[in-house]
């Protein structure tokens, strides 16, 4: 288990390439491991923290070379979660060249640590490789959304294709098996999402007049007596977008807790499907920094595919191909 530690005296931090325009908030959840979030903006508050000696918000972007004052802190000692976190299943890996990583992240682990989760695919990497000097995920993933996921090894690569999100330029496409019998050979969603939390604390997402603007493709690969196998492109990229998009048009994903048919996610856990049929099979984007085009693709993971092979058997009397 870890334990506390005192740092015995204020330390002073020289940014290095890899800290170069990353928010400073941000730039102390890395350097301070093990040191609660609400720990950090109380000192940031404070003015405990400074940048080239003054003081600074949370959102204060640093530079190479900023010479950052950090006060003394009690952070939590590493060594066991580190073990714990290089023992993990190691995740497959798709592409990696100096500026980016490309992932195929199962069902089930979290992209990063937090809200009870100790140890995700971040934390995962950086204990696996040590001499990294920067490693940051570009986008995100549900937890239990498997399939493509893409990190940068530089900060100008994370600039760059964060750039290009914004800029609408990186195709990301899915694979969702839903309840229902979608119609449509192809249908383009457009319904606002707006994220909110509930009384008990958990975070959703639903459509509203008010919310952000979000936008998906849906195309239909294969409908069945009950189910539908659609491929799913975000023009935006909102939080749980397909999920939220789908479950309002009334086809939710099969075995979506959170905005699934619970009664029908039971019945299909005893049938084999385990986990939300959720997957990122594609990314498509230009290299970040050198401008080629890439393609990213992670197959069907075998319980998803084993699981659409049982549906195939029992509902094949009714099997239509897309229009």
């Amino acid at each position: 288990m870890s334990g506390l530690s005192k740092v015995p005296a204020v330390t002073k931090q020289s940014v290095a390439e890899a800290g170069a325009g990353q928010r400073v908030d941000n730039y102390l959840m890395r350097v301070c491991r093990g040191v609660p979030k609400s720990h950090l903006y109380r000192i940031l508050r404070r003015g405990e923290v400074r940048v080239n000696g003054r003081r600074v918000d949370a959102d204060f972007r640093l530079s190479e070379g900023d010479e950052v004052r950090i006060p003394p802190i009690r952070i939590a000692t590493v060594t066991a979660p580190v073990a714990h976190a290089r023992a993990l299943r190691p995740i497959p890996v798709l592409f990696e060249d100096d500026a980016l990583l490309v992932l195929d992240k199962p069902a089930g682990r979290a992209v990063h640590g937090g809200s009870g989760i100790s140890h995700g695919v971040i934390e995962q990497l950086r204990a696996e490789r040590p001499e990294a000097k920067f490693l940051e995920l570009v986008h995100r993933l549900d937890r239990d959304t498997s399939g493509v996921l893409l990190l940068a090894r530089k900060r100008s690569a994370l600039t760059a294709m964060h750039a290009r999100l914004r800029a609408g330029e990186v195709r990301k496409t899915y694979l969702a098996l839903v309840s229902g019998r979608w119609r449509e050979a192809e249908r383009r969603i457009e319904l606002p999402l707006h994220k909110f939390v509930t009384p008990e604390g958990e975070r959703r997402v639903a459509v509203r007049a008010d919310g952000k603007p979000a936008v998906s493709r849906v195309r239909l690969l294969r409908r069945w007596r009950n189910f539908s196998l659609l491929e799913v492109e975000l023009e935006t990229g909102r939080t749980h977008q397909i999920r939220v998009h789908l479950a309002h048009l009334g086809f939710p994903i099969l075995g979506d807790e959170k905005y699934g048919d619970f009664a029908l996610n039971r019945k299909l856990a005893k049938a084999g499907l385990k986990r939300m049929f959720l997957h990122a099979t594609e990314l498509a984007f230009l290299h970040p920094l050198r401008g080629e085009p890439m393609r990213a693709r992670a197959d069907l993971p075998e319980d998803l595919r084993a699981f659409l092979g049982r549906v195939e058997a029992n509902e094949a009397e009714d099997h239509e191909a897309a229009p």
